[in-house]
């Protein structure tokens, strides 16, 4: 049985491309498994789903490692589990180098085992640089005074003269934040930065 695994980051993205390559491969519908999940882990439904589905002399078919997974160590331990434990063979569409069909002499895996650490590896660097990169932006955006997180809602002209009311006793917490058109933690909160 051959079998092809799609996956994208979020609920957002499309998956056209990676379902269009597995049709192109020969893959019917009812047997590509879909995840709209990030790949920092294999813990995905659709992904656990197709691994207790796989037999030995099962084909598996990814458009990319990435698709795959994006952790080095991750990727390695489930490339282990199906070609040696499972007895999966493993496509790569992107990748001729990485399908574990042809070449099942001790020469042929070792190759594709070797591409798979190299490809495993960039692309896990790949995400720590995204990592690092969005960090990066943030500080600088910090740095130039960019606000992130909810806006501070405006407490308006009348809030010393509320306030003023409230710690006189001539209005009680709720009433204050009802004459501000506040909630009540929000009116709460402002007291207390205030002091």
């Amino acid at each position: 049985m051959e079998y092809g695994y799609v996956r994208v980051s979020s609920k957002e993205q499309n998956e056209d491309r990676q379902m269009v390559a597995m049709r192109e491969f020969g893959i019917k519908d009812s047997r590509i498994i879909l995840d709209k999940q990030s790949g920092k882990d294999f813990q995905r439904p659709g992904y656990q789903r197709l691994i207790r589905k796989l037999k030995a002399g099962d084909t598996l078919v990814v458009k990319s490692i990435d698709r795959l997974g994006r952790n080095y160590e991750e990727i390695l331990e489930q490339w282990r589990l199906l070609t040696k434990e499972k007895r999966v063979a493993v496509v790569v569409l992107d990748m001729p180098l990485l399908d574990t069909r042809q070449g099942k002499d001790l020469t042929g895996m070792l190759i594709a085992d070797i591409v798979l650490q190299l490809l495993s590896y960039v692309a896990q660097t790949e995400r720590e640089f995204i990592r690092q990169r969005q960090a990066e932006g943030i500080a600088a955006a910090k740095a130039r005074g960019v606000r992130f997180g909810r806006s501070f809602k405006d407490r308006g002209e009348q809030y010393e003269e509320i306030l003023a009311s409230w710690r006189r006793g001539e209005l009680s917490g709720r009433a204050a934040a009802r004459a501000l058109n506040v909630a009540h933690g929000t009116f709460q909160r402002w007291c207390r930065e205030t002091g």
